[in-house]
């Protein structure tokens, strides 16, 4: 469990858009704190998600198996971030591997209290929920442009 202390240097996280003090206080009841050191692995492509994270200190980077051996990494991110919010919302399996690539600390949120939260405080569950919304939007948004770029880069090459 943590303190509402915990979120204070990352209170400009979109995950923590619009809570109030009492939110955030009750958010705090639900999470845990999670030390990792370099090179440790959070979660691993196709494995079963069942928390997402918020990084309150070090990096943390994000990657992809595309052939046998050919780990392609997608992103790195830092404090502030999240990663693995689809878990709390579709309960599939990961779809990408997440390593600490800096020592980390990790707040994390589990899917079944997430889900507890929805039926004892569905207004700040819907809070939570647009906030990863909006991330994954602004992600789908990046990913768009990017391929765009790409489509650009290629058709002038040929």
């Amino acid at each position: 469990m943590l303190k509402i202390e915990d979120f204070s240097a990352i209170k400009g996280s979109m995950l923590l858009q619009g809570l109030t003090e009492d939110d955030l206080s009750r958010l705090a009841g639900l999470c845990e704190l999670r030390k990792m050191g370099e090179g440790t692995t959070v979660f691993i492509e196709n494995m079963p998600g069942e928390s997402l994270f918020l990084v309150k200190q070090g990096t943390i980077r994000i990657s992809k198996m595309f052939a046998e051996g050919d780990e392609k990494t997608l992103v790195v991110l830092g404090p502030e971030d999240i990663f693995g919010e689809m878990a709390v919302v579709d309960g599939l399996p990961r779809s990408a591997t997440a390593r600490v690539a800096e020592d980390a600390e990790l707040i994390s949120l589990k899917k079944s209290d997430f889900e507890t939260l929805g039926l004892e405080d569905p207004a700040l569950a819907l809070k939570l929920l647009v906030n990863i919304a909006r991330v994954f939007s602004r992600r789908v948004r990046e990913a768009n442009d990017e391929y765009r770029d790409l489509l650009i880069w290629s058709m002038q090459k040929s």
